[in-house]
Protein backbone atom coordinates (compact mmCIF):
# COMPACT_ATOMS: atom_id res chain seq x y z
CA UNK A 1 0.00 0.00 0.00
CA UNK A 2 0.79 3.56 -0.82
CA UNK A 3 2.28 6.07 2.32
CA UNK A 4 -0.77 7.94 1.06
CA UNK A 5 -3.31 5.33 1.43
CA UNK A 6 -1.83 4.45 4.61
CA UNK A 7 -2.22 7.61 5.70
CA UNK A 8 -6.11 7.81 4.79
CA UNK A 9 -6.85 4.76 6.63
CA UNK A 10 -4.85 5.67 9.70
CA UNK A 11 -7.07 9.14 9.74
CA UNK A 12 -10.18 7.70 8.77
CA UNK A 13 -9.49 5.03 11.94
CA UNK A 14 -8.86 7.93 14.27
CA UNK A 15 -11.56 10.39 12.97
CA UNK A 16 -14.02 7.00 14.05
CA UNK A 17 -12.14 6.95 16.94
CA UNK A 18 -12.84 10.25 17.95
CA UNK A 19 -16.32 10.44 17.07
CA UNK A 20 -17.18 6.51 19.18
CA UNK A 21 -15.56 9.35 22.02
CA UNK A 22 -17.44 12.16 21.63
CA UNK A 23 -20.67 10.11 21.75
CA UNK A 24 -19.69 8.41 24.66
CA UNK A 25 -18.52 12.09 26.33
CA UNK A 26 -22.08 13.60 25.44
CA UNK A 27 -23.98 10.23 26.48
CA UNK A 28 -22.03 10.53 30.20
CA UNK A 29 -23.00 14.42 30.22
CA UNK A 30 -26.67 13.58 29.25
CA UNK A 31 -27.16 10.89 32.25
CA UNK A 32 -24.74 13.40 34.78
CA UNK A 33 -27.20 16.34 33.73
CA UNK A 34 -30.28 13.91 33.99
CA UNK A 35 -29.19 12.82 37.51
CA UNK A 36 -28.05 16.18 38.49
CA UNK A 37 -32.19 17.19 37.46
CA UNK A 38 -33.36 13.98 39.31
CA UNK A 39 -31.50 14.89 42.51
CA UNK A 40 -32.30 18.75 42.40
CA UNK A 41 -36.53 17.73 41.74
CA UNK A 42 -36.44 15.15 44.73
CA UNK A 43 -34.50 17.61 47.34
CA UNK A 44 -36.82 20.75 46.43
CA UNK A 45 -40.18 19.07 45.92
CA UNK A 46 -39.85 16.54 49.44
CA UNK A 47 -39.72 19.84 51.22
CA UNK A 48 -42.90 21.94 51.24
CA UNK A 49 -42.74 22.76 54.77
CA UNK A 50 -38.93 24.31 54.36
CA UNK A 51 -40.37 26.15 51.01
CA UNK A 52 -43.03 27.63 52.98
CA UNK A 53 -40.45 29.00 55.85
CA UNK A 54 -38.11 30.37 52.70
CA UNK A 55 -41.08 31.76 50.75
CA UNK A 56 -41.84 34.02 54.47
CA UNK A 57 -44.96 36.50 53.45
CA UNK A 58 -45.27 35.68 49.77
CA UNK A 59 -46.19 31.83 50.58
CA UNK A 60 -49.17 31.97 48.90
CA UNK A 61 -47.44 33.63 45.34
CA UNK A 62 -44.91 30.94 45.49
CA UNK A 63 -47.68 28.81 46.35
CA UNK A 64 -49.66 30.51 42.96
CA UNK A 65 -46.32 29.36 40.76
CA UNK A 66 -46.00 26.00 42.34
CA UNK A 67 -49.76 25.51 41.19
CA UNK A 68 -48.92 26.66 37.54
CA UNK A 69 -45.90 24.23 37.45
CA UNK A 70 -48.40 21.54 38.47
CA UNK A 71 -50.74 22.27 35.89
CA UNK A 72 -47.38 22.22 32.84
CA UNK A 73 -46.18 19.07 34.38
CA UNK A 74 -49.06 17.64 33.48
CA UNK A 75 -50.41 19.29 30.45
CA UNK A 76 -46.43 18.20 28.93
CA UNK A 77 -46.80 14.55 30.22
CA UNK A 78 -50.45 14.78 28.35
CA UNK A 79 -48.76 16.41 25.43
CA UNK A 80 -46.09 14.08 24.72
CA UNK A 81 -48.80 11.24 25.29
CA UNK A 82 -46.41 9.92 28.30
CA UNK A 83 -49.14 9.19 30.76
CA UNK A 84 -49.00 5.45 32.31
CA UNK A 85 -49.55 3.94 35.35
CA UNK A 86 -46.66 5.58 38.10
CA UNK A 87 -45.34 8.23 35.60
CA UNK A 88 -46.61 10.80 37.30
CA UNK A 89 -44.61 10.78 40.32
CA UNK A 90 -43.83 14.14 40.50
CA UNK A 91 -47.48 14.98 41.08
CA UNK A 92 -48.18 14.77 44.52
CA UNK A 93 -45.46 16.15 45.52
CA UNK A 94 -46.16 19.31 43.16
CA UNK A 95 -49.76 19.00 44.53
CA UNK A 96 -48.25 18.59 48.42
CA UNK A 97 -45.65 21.97 48.18
CA UNK A 98 -49.16 23.73 46.65
CA UNK A 99 -51.54 23.31 49.21
CA UNK A 100 -48.75 23.68 51.90
CA UNK A 101 -47.94 27.48 50.53
CA UNK A 102 -51.41 28.32 50.20
CA UNK A 103 -54.16 25.63 51.50
CA UNK A 104 -57.02 28.59 50.35
CA UNK A 105 -56.46 27.93 46.50
CA UNK A 106 -59.15 25.92 45.98
CA UNK A 107 -58.27 25.40 42.38
CA UNK A 108 -55.26 23.27 43.44
CA UNK A 109 -58.05 20.66 45.85
CA UNK A 110 -60.45 20.34 43.27
CA UNK A 111 -58.42 20.20 39.88
CA UNK A 112 -55.41 18.38 41.13
CA UNK A 113 -57.70 15.63 43.01
CA UNK A 114 -59.02 14.94 39.65
CA UNK A 115 -55.50 15.02 38.33
CA UNK A 116 -54.31 12.07 41.07
CA UNK A 117 -57.75 9.95 40.72
CA UNK A 118 -58.29 9.68 37.22
CA UNK A 119 -56.92 6.24 35.65
CA UNK A 120 -54.62 6.41 33.12
CA UNK A 121 -53.98 7.49 30.69
CA UNK A 122 -55.74 10.15 31.96
CA UNK A 123 -54.10 10.96 35.57
CA UNK A 124 -52.26 8.91 37.85
CA UNK A 125 -54.52 6.33 39.03
CA UNK A 126 -53.55 7.43 42.59
CA UNK A 127 -57.12 8.15 44.01
CA UNK A 128 -56.02 7.60 48.13
CA UNK A 129 -53.51 11.04 47.46
CA UNK A 130 -56.80 12.53 45.96
CA UNK A 131 -59.16 12.00 49.31
CA UNK A 132 -55.55 13.10 51.20
CA UNK A 133 -55.51 16.43 49.18
CA UNK A 134 -59.17 17.35 49.99
CA UNK A 135 -59.24 16.28 53.03
CA UNK A 136 -56.36 18.69 53.73
CA UNK A 137 -58.46 21.54 51.47
CA UNK A 138 -61.78 20.21 53.71
CA UNK A 139 -59.88 21.15 57.02
CA UNK A 140 -58.49 24.65 55.14
CA UNK A 141 -61.57 25.60 53.94
CA UNK A 142 -64.62 24.26 56.20
CA UNK A 143 -67.20 26.00 54.12
CA UNK A 144 -66.49 25.51 50.70
CA UNK A 145 -68.95 22.51 49.95
CA UNK A 146 -67.97 21.81 46.41
CA UNK A 147 -64.67 19.81 48.18
CA UNK A 148 -67.07 17.28 49.41
CA UNK A 149 -68.10 16.71 46.76
CA UNK A 150 -65.47 15.97 44.61
CA UNK A 151 -64.29 14.08 47.36
CA UNK A 152 -67.42 12.19 47.21
CA UNK A 153 -67.04 11.62 43.53
CA UNK A 154 -63.76 10.13 44.24
CA UNK A 155 -65.05 7.35 46.23
CA UNK A 156 -67.85 6.71 44.20
CA UNK A 157 -66.11 6.45 40.84
CA UNK A 158 -62.35 5.73 41.48
CA UNK A 159 -62.38 4.06 44.61
CA UNK A 160 -66.07 2.31 44.39
CA UNK A 161 -66.56 2.73 47.81
CA UNK A 162 -70.21 3.89 47.60
CA UNK A 163 -70.37 4.01 51.83
CA UNK A 164 -67.79 6.73 52.19
CA UNK A 165 -69.42 8.32 49.02
CA UNK A 166 -72.76 8.40 50.60
CA UNK A 167 -70.62 9.92 53.73
CA UNK A 168 -69.30 13.17 51.92
CA UNK A 169 -71.77 13.78 49.63
CA UNK A 170 -74.44 14.01 53.12
CA UNK A 171 -71.58 15.67 55.17
CA UNK A 172 -71.13 18.42 52.27
CA UNK A 173 -75.15 18.63 52.65
CA UNK A 174 -74.91 20.21 55.65
CA UNK A 175 -73.43 23.43 54.65
CA UNK A 176 -76.61 25.97 53.96
CA UNK A 177 -74.44 27.25 50.49
CA UNK A 178 -75.00 23.27 49.46
CA UNK A 179 -76.85 22.57 46.28
CA UNK A 180 -80.27 20.34 47.39
CA UNK A 181 -78.91 17.44 45.12
CA UNK A 182 -76.32 17.02 47.39
CA UNK A 183 -78.73 15.16 50.36
CA UNK A 184 -80.41 14.18 47.33
CA UNK A 185 -77.20 12.09 46.34
CA UNK A 186 -75.84 11.06 49.65
CA UNK A 187 -79.48 9.10 49.98
CA UNK A 188 -79.34 7.67 46.53
CA UNK A 189 -75.71 6.45 46.58
CA UNK A 190 -76.68 5.15 50.13
CA UNK A 191 -79.93 2.87 49.00
CA UNK A 192 -78.21 2.11 45.11
CA UNK A 193 -74.25 2.14 45.06
CA UNK A 194 -73.16 3.11 41.63
CA UNK A 195 -76.15 3.12 38.75
CA UNK A 196 -76.01 4.86 35.58
CA UNK A 197 -78.51 7.79 36.39
CA UNK A 198 -76.45 8.91 39.14
CA UNK A 199 -73.41 8.53 36.73
CA UNK A 200 -74.13 10.88 34.23
CA UNK A 201 -76.08 13.56 36.82
CA UNK A 202 -72.16 13.71 38.64
CA UNK A 203 -70.54 14.05 35.48
CA UNK A 204 -73.12 16.19 33.96
CA UNK A 205 -72.53 18.62 37.03
CA UNK A 206 -68.57 18.08 36.47
CA UNK A 207 -69.09 19.15 33.06
CA UNK A 208 -71.06 22.32 33.73
CA UNK A 209 -69.14 23.28 36.24
CA UNK A 210 -65.52 22.41 35.11
CA UNK A 211 -63.29 25.29 34.14
CA UNK A 212 -60.00 23.53 33.27
CA UNK A 213 -60.54 22.15 29.34
CA UNK A 214 -58.73 18.97 30.24
CA UNK A 215 -61.48 18.45 33.13
CA UNK A 216 -64.28 19.27 31.12
CA UNK A 217 -63.05 16.94 28.22
CA UNK A 218 -62.47 13.94 30.37
CA UNK A 219 -66.52 15.06 31.61
CA UNK A 220 -67.59 14.89 28.23
CA UNK A 221 -65.89 11.90 27.29
CA UNK A 222 -67.45 10.12 30.57
CA UNK A 223 -70.83 11.88 29.52
CA UNK A 224 -70.79 9.67 25.58
CA UNK A 225 -69.63 6.94 27.48
CA UNK A 226 -72.55 6.72 30.40
CA UNK A 227 -75.56 7.81 27.50
CA UNK A 228 -74.22 4.65 25.70
CA UNK A 229 -74.77 2.49 28.38
CA UNK A 230 -78.18 4.07 29.28
CA UNK A 231 -79.34 3.46 25.39
CA UNK A 232 -78.01 -0.30 25.42
CA UNK A 233 -80.24 -0.61 28.34
CA UNK A 234 -83.39 0.86 26.87
CA UNK A 235 -82.67 -0.51 23.84
CA UNK A 236 -82.63 -4.24 25.39
CA UNK A 237 -85.29 -3.76 27.75
CA UNK A 238 -87.38 -2.81 24.07
CA UNK A 239 -86.08 -6.17 22.82
CA UNK A 240 -87.37 -8.06 25.60
CA UNK A 241 -90.45 -6.66 25.20
CA UNK A 242 -90.86 -7.97 21.38
CA UNK A 243 -89.67 -11.00 22.42
CA UNK A 244 -92.25 -11.36 25.01
CA UNK A 245 -94.98 -10.45 22.35
CA UNK A 246 -94.09 -12.06 19.39
CA UNK A 247 -92.28 -15.10 21.02
CA UNK A 248 -88.95 -14.85 19.58
CA UNK A 249 -86.33 -12.45 19.63
CA UNK A 250 -85.52 -9.95 17.25
CA UNK A 251 -82.17 -10.06 14.74
CA UNK A 252 -82.71 -6.24 13.55
CA UNK A 253 -83.22 -2.88 14.84
CA UNK A 254 -85.74 -2.53 12.11
CA UNK A 255 -87.73 -5.09 13.79
CA UNK A 256 -88.19 -2.83 16.97
CA UNK A 257 -89.27 0.25 14.86
CA UNK A 258 -91.99 -1.87 12.98
CA UNK A 259 -93.31 -3.12 16.10
CA UNK A 260 -94.06 0.54 17.11
CA UNK A 261 -91.56 0.20 19.79
CA UNK A 262 -88.87 2.72 18.25
CA UNK A 263 -90.13 5.79 16.22
CA UNK A 264 -86.83 5.59 14.20
CA UNK A 265 -83.92 3.40 13.78
CA UNK A 266 -81.92 5.09 17.20
CA UNK A 267 -77.87 6.58 17.03
CA UNK A 268 -75.22 6.70 19.58
CA UNK A 269 -73.59 10.20 20.50
CA UNK A 270 -71.75 10.51 17.05
CA UNK A 271 -74.99 9.33 15.32
CA UNK A 272 -73.96 5.62 14.10
CA UNK A 273 -76.93 3.39 14.55
CA UNK A 274 -76.91 0.75 16.74
CA UNK A 275 -77.52 -2.56 16.28
CA UNK A 276 -78.77 -5.74 17.48
CA UNK A 277 -75.71 -8.39 17.86
CA UNK A 278 -74.93 -11.97 19.26
CA UNK A 279 -78.11 -13.39 21.01
CA UNK A 280 -80.07 -10.17 19.70
CA UNK A 281 -78.51 -7.79 22.11
CA UNK A 282 -78.17 -4.15 22.10
CA UNK A 283 -74.57 -3.03 20.61
CA UNK A 284 -72.44 -0.42 19.39
CA UNK A 285 -72.25 0.12 15.92
CA UNK A 286 -68.42 -1.60 14.75
CA UNK A 287 -68.07 1.86 12.52
CA UNK A 288 -68.61 3.87 15.45
CA UNK A 289 -66.05 5.68 17.00
CA UNK A 290 -68.14 5.42 20.19
CA UNK A 291 -66.83 1.67 20.38
CA UNK A 292 -63.07 2.21 20.61
CA UNK A 293 -63.45 4.36 23.52
CA UNK A 294 -65.43 2.49 25.22
CA UNK A 295 -62.71 -0.50 24.95
CA UNK A 296 -60.42 1.66 26.13
CA UNK A 297 -62.35 2.56 29.13
CA UNK A 298 -62.93 -0.71 30.42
Amino acid sequence: MKRSGIIEVALGVLLVSGLAGVWQLQKKIDVQRQALQEERDELVLRSPKLIKRMSLEYAPLVGALYWTRTVQYYGEKHRLQQIRQGNLELLWPLLDITTTLDPNLIVAYRFGSTFLSDAPPRGAGDPDHAVELLRRGVIANPDYWRLYQDMGNVYYFDKKDYARASEAFAEGAKNPQAAIWMKVMAAKIAAEGESLETSYFLWRDIYQTAQEPQIKKNAELHLRLVKVDLDLRELNRLADEYERRTGRRATKMSELVQAGLLSQLPGDPDGYPYVLGEGGKAELNLYSPMLEEKLMNK
